[in-house]
């Protein structure tokens, strides 16, 4: 099969050359035919290669541009659709070497081109002769100049030998010019443009401090595209002088300047690539040592180094270069995670080489700051010496540490870690912390080891780098949701976290009813003196006592022990009913929900209730005075009617002011420690059962507390409301002692009556003790009609007074009522509609006839 391919090329390549000299002398049999094909057959035989990549397509392209250039348009494309064919044939009798055959055909087609022009091939051609004793000696296949033209003028080429060296004179006279162009050679213009990428002065090229870069001397003589492109080569030596420096600069100022971690990986990993640049130098140097030789045969394949060579050598270290001098001026002035977020936005390039040197650069950048993240995720330390982590810690009290103790620095988080995965981080290294300070836990350790087990990472150092953000963010989740679980754990079941909250609940907010109301009955006496005259200490054992005698002696001794008495900042003219109150010692870790703020809340709080509870309780206790006077009803059969039906007009006052009273601090109490109180619990209780960590869990809390602050009229919008209020329970004060005065006056009125009435012997008796009724003046010492007088004058003023009062509240609870409405919390509707059924009842009880007979 070889064979028979072999005479199938021998025989076209006889047809080719037959028809080529049959364009000079059209005969069967040509003269030279057997001479000229043994001369096709040495040149084919050749290791003669053209200069071009063996590329058919391309070779097929060139040779239709040329055709429409010419403005061949049709025959462009007759030659594409032959071309189609001709490529699409494959297998036994195609051509295998498809792009010399029409690289061939090309060179045919050109030289009949230049043939036409005059122009002499021996400069596009070899000068291949044949052998002396094939052709004679010095002869030629063409003998003469003007055969020579004439075989130019028929478009083809024979080459000859140059007996005459025309050649080499025109080499010679071609360096001659050259010379007396330039005043240096090539050769020394590279190694100075060598010398100046190096950051050093040459003989002839040297940095201007002026132009602040490397040119080449005005006083050499070289052509101007020389000087261009020595003037372009140079910028590299420009752009290795300012990384050099910066390289230099911070590693100088180390450790004395803040450079940071990450600015030491910065410049090691420039360092890195300007070694690698070092390197592309020395082979350059070592072929800049070859001479550059002239135009000619063995030119193109020379290994030396001219500055044409050097662009191209040149043109990937200038695109990194740049690249490095652009984050050095980037740079100067950041440092951790700013200058990695930084260097991070020049990765985001579409260009492949762009793309991979900045990659492997901030894999090195990044790597102190990954092992920071690890650390701190893993060990919960902050390894930070010069503050370039994107979180912060400050020396705080260790019931602040969760709050305050460690913050985000947004400038030095970079932008290929997200917000949301630095809270996390923050977090996770927050709550290990908190264990093993506030908690005295070590349990976190297990914990970390897990999650770097579901993780699937590494914890050695180095083991995350930048590029791996789905390995940090894994790690991140995992440790956070195993060290969070971990730390709720600790804080629920061996600080017993729920517990406190419902003492806290029963005790300060007032929700142990036995308890309190034995504490009020008990500190009442005392807490009627002045305030500056109570016992801090006294009080506390009524506290004991309040506990002891009530079913909060069940409660967990603990808790007990947090229970105290706190006597708060009082006046001159201050009871102690305004200074005492209630408070919870919340110890490490539990201060860090209940910090003194908070406390300072549930303060305000207690006050408020214990105020309604204390207008509750004096509601109580003027029941208690009221209701023993049906005893008394016989005793003023003997008083006049006026006077009597005076009494009971009095008497009935008295009592419908106090049911309106009461009905509406009932009211008022119900919506407070059920709508208020009881839902803001019950969803404080169900947020615990969901919450994921400690910021959860606070801010539940928060929810709760500000829940009850803002529905118990606390809040900073309800102030005015919150007033009017107080004033309500002022006046209902002021009715206590009304009453408590009404009724003593009654039991000394009744008591004098039944004086008036006994034996005359009995008031011939000497009296053996003085009271406050035998004083002259008094209205009982006068007789039964100064009795009757005075009884009648006192009467109608405490009804005047019961009048006054019942005006104002009637007035106050008006104006509270019309400030509902307007409150922008919906909750507030309960206490409106329970407020206005309690004003309608009032209404309802006005309208009854003051003769109306009252049950006494």
């Amino acid at each position: 099969m070889e064979e028979e391919d072999q005479r199938k090329v021998t025989d076209l390549v006889i047809e080719l050359v037959r028809r080529l000299l049959s364009q000079q002398n059209p005969t069967p049999n040509p003269p030279h035919l057997s001479q000229s094909l043994r001369y096709a057959f040495r040149i084919l035989s050749s290791r003669l290669t053209p200069s071009v990549s063996p590329d058919a397509d391309a070779v097929a392209e060139s040779i239709k541009r040329c055709l429409a250039t010419q403005g061949n348009s049709s025959d462009a494309l007759t030659f594409a659709d032959l071309y189609s064919k001709f490529a699409s044939k494959n297998g036994p009798g195609s051509v295998n070497n498809k792009w010399a055959v029409l690289y061939l055909l090309k060179i045919i087609s050109e030289d009949r081109k230049n043939a036409v022009n005059g122009m002499d091939s021996s400069v596009f051609l070899p000068n291949l002769g044949l052998n002396d004793d094939e052709t004679g000696n010095d002869s030629r296949v063409l003998n003469g100049k003007d055969n020579r033209d004439k075989t130019w003028k028929k478009g083809f080429l024979l080459v000859s030998k140059d007996p005459e060296n025309l050649r080499e004179i025109s080499y010679r006279e071609f360096g001659n010019l050259v010379k007396d162009e330039n005043d240096v050679t090539e050769e020394v213009l590279v190694k100075d443009v060598l010398y100046a990428c190096q950051g050093i002065d040459g003989k002839y090229v040297k940095f201007d401090s002026s132009l602040d870069g490397y040119a080449l001397s005005d006083l050499v003589k070289v052509p101007r595209a020389t000087r261009t492109i020595v003037r372009k080569l140079c910028e590299l030596g420009w752009l290795f002088r300012k990384v050099n420096g910066y390289i230099s600069e911070s590693m100088d100022g180390f450790p004395a300047e803040d450079v940071g971690t990450v600015g030491q990986a910065f410049c090691a990993a420039l360092q890195n690539e300007l070694s690698e640049y070092y390197k592309l130098l020395a082979v350059l140097e070592a072929q800049s040592m070859n001479p550059i030789p002239l135009v000619s045969e063995n030119a193109s394949s020379g290994n030396y180094l001219s500055l044409r060579r050097l662009s191209v050598w040149f043109a990937e270290p200038m695109v990194k270069m740049r690249l490095m001098a652009a984050l050095v001026d980037k740079c100067k002035a950041l440092r951790g995670g700013a200058m990695a977020g930084a260097i991070h936005l020049h990765a985001q390039h579409g260009d492949l080489l762009v793309h991979d040197f900045m990659r492997r650069l901030l894999r090195r950048v990044c790597s102190p700051l990954f092992e920071m993240v690890r650390s701190w995720v893993l060990e919960g330390e902050l390894e930070d010496i010069f503050a370039e982590f994107f979180i912060v810690g400050q020396p705080v009290k260790v019931e602040s540490l969760w709050r305050e103790g460690y913050r985000l620095h947004a400038g030095m988080l970079p932008l290929f870690i997200s917000q949301s995965i630095a809270q996390r981080i923050l977090r996770t290294g927050k709550s290990i912390n908190f264990l093993r300070v506030c908690c005295d836990d070590r349990g976190w350790a297990d914990a970390a080891t897990e999650a770097v087990a579901a993780a699937g990472v590494t914890t050695r150092r180095g083991g995350l780098g930048y590029g791996e953000t789905d390995a940090l963010e894994s790690l991140v989740m995992e440790a956070a949701k195993r060290i969070d679980k971990h730390l709720l754990d600790v804080i629920y079941k061996r600080y017993k976290f729920k517990e406190h909250c419902l003492a806290i609940k029963r005790y300060l907010l007032l929700g142990q009813g036995d308890f309190v109301q034995y504490l009020m009955d008990i500190v009442g006496p005392e807490l009627s003196e002045p305030a500056n005259t109570i016992s801090s200490f006294k009080l506390a054992g009524l506290l004991e006592s309040a506990i002891r005698s009530s079913n909060a002696q069940y409660d967990d001794p603990d808790i007990l022990d947090r229970l105290r008495v706190k006597m708060m900042p009082h006046g001159t003219g201050d009871r102690g009913w305004d200074v005492f109150s209630l408070e919870y010692d919340a110890r490490v870790p539990l201060d860090t929900v209940f910090t003194e703020s908070v406390m300072t809340r549930y303060l305000r709080i207690f006050n408020f209730l214990w105020k309604l509870r204390r207008v509750e309780h004096a509601l109580i206790g003027a029941w208690k005075t009221m209701k023993p006077n049906c005893i008394t009803s016989h005793v003023y059969t003997k008083l006049q009617r006026a006077v009597k039906m005076q009494l009971f007009s009095t008497l009935r006052r008295c009592q419908v002011l106090w049911d309106e009273m009461n009905h509406f601090v009932t009211n008022l109490q119900y919506y407070i420690m059920f709508e208020v109180l009881e839902v803001s619990w019950s969803n404080f209780s169900n947020e615990m059962e969901v919450a994921k960590d400690l910021d959860d869990l606070l801010g539940a809390h928060e929810k709760y507390l500000h829940s009850i602050v803002e529905k118990s009229l606390l809040g900073e919008r309800s102030q005015t409301l919150y007033k009017s209020l107080f004033v309500l329970f002022d006046l209902i004060m002021q009715f206590r002692s009304h009453a408590d005065r009404l009724y003593e006056g009654i039991h000394e009125l009744q008591a004098r009556t039944v004086e008036s009435s006994s034996n005359p012997r009995d008031k011939n008796k000497p009296r053996k003790t003085k009271d406050k009724f035998s004083e002259p003046g008094y209205w009982v010492t006068e007789g039964r009609k100064a009795l009757t007088q005075r009884a009648s004058e006192f009467l109608q003023n405490m009804g005047q007074d019961l009048d006054a009062l019942a005006t104002d509240y009637k007035s106050l609870l008006e104006g509270f009522l019309a400030l509902l409405p307007v409150q922008q919390h919906i909750d507030l509707k309960f206490l409106l509609f329970r407020s206005l059924m309690s004003f309608s009842l009032c209404c309802h009880l006005n309208e009854q006839s003051p003769d109306d007979p009252v049950d006494i």
